[in-house]
């Protein structure tokens, strides 16, 4: 039988019992769950690549096939809930897988320039020297353009095509990537934990893989996070000046280009790409935001 002194023994001990100390991650995650802009953003985001991912399953129009009799039909008409394009081809069927090359015109450039700018940059922050002086050297020359413009350049000197327009991305942010890299290793480099590595007869490539690249991943993941909707927008300002996928395919900047000419005849139709493009770019940019704000120690 438990004794009343037993009771209020085992409740003092259970209310003197330290709470498991919460971990980085989980703080960061606890501080993300908590923000209303950055769970709307991925909502929307998540709907967009849902949309994409299933567009065989949700429409079952064909995004390359049109009916001539249907062209440039208004939004909410029968059968076609977005309208038509000017070849009469449903919008709702267009968007949906537009927003496949799109998203990958968006993300597959910045992950590629991470890993290769991550590379660079850990690598010149941490040997610094002559390495450094060759790296950083060659990432300046690709800053003396403005980011637009060498994207064309190297998109042009490609030729068009979906492809072309992934490297084209991945060479422009290559060079801000290796900098916020670089920045970041040499803040790091200094830290005890380093010199400590260094004295137990680690690697170069082993204490930059074990201790430099795990302590400069909030920064380098807030940045190019960033940098997908900024990607989104010049892909798709590519494909509206030709130099992006080539029809039939479907992608959002080129329905913009293609829609121009249909903008005084059916205005609300010619903007759907547009507004797809705003909402994925200001999304992802907002995503960013929150992620930047609940990896933040300070908060």
């Amino acid at each position: 039988m438990t004794t009343a002194t037993g009771t209020l023994a085992a409740d003092w001990l259970e209310r003197d019992v330290p709470a498991e100390p919460e971990s980085y991650l989980q703080a960061a995650r606890r501080r993300f769950m908590k923000s209303k802009v950055g769970l709307t953003a991925l909502a929307v985001l998540g709907l967009l690549a849902f949309t994409a991912i299933f567009a065989p399953v949700l429409t079952t129009y064909d995004p390359a096939v049109g009916n001539p009799n249907d062209r440039l039909m208004t939004i909410g008409s029968e059968g076609h809930i977005l309208g038509t394009d000017e070849q009469g081809r449903d919008m709702l069927t267009r968007l949906f897988y537009g927003g496949r090359l799109s998203l990958i015109a968006g993300l597959v450039p910045v992950i590629v320039a991470t890993v290769i700018g991550t590379t660079l940059g850990s690598l010149s922050g941490y040997l610094g020297g002559w390495v450094a002086a060759v790296i950083m050297r060659t990432m300046d020359m690709f800053y003396a353009f403005p980011t637009v413009l060498l994207a064309i350049a190297v998109s042009a000197s490609l030729g068009p095509g979906l492809t072309n327009v992934i490297i084209a991305m991945t060479v422009v942010y290559i060079a801000p990537l290796a900098r916020v890299a670089e920045a970041a290793t040499r803040r790091v480099r200094v830290s005890e934990f380093i010199e400590a590595a260094r004295l137990t007869g680690a690697s170069t490539p082993t204490i930059i893989r074990t201790q430099i690249l795990a302590n400069i991943f909030s920064p380098i993941f807030v940045y190019a996070s960033g940098l997908v909707g900024l990607s989104i927008v010049i892909a798709a300002s590519l494909s509206f000046l030709g130099l992006g996928v080539s029809p039939p395919a479907s992608e959002w900047g080129f329905m913009l280009n293609a829609l121009r000419g249909t903008i005084y005849v059916n205005p609300w139709v010619a903007a759907l790409p547009g507004l797809f493009i705003f909402l994925t770019s200001i999304s992802f940019n907002m995503l960013a935001d929150a992620i930047r704000d609940s990896l933040d120690v300070r908060g």
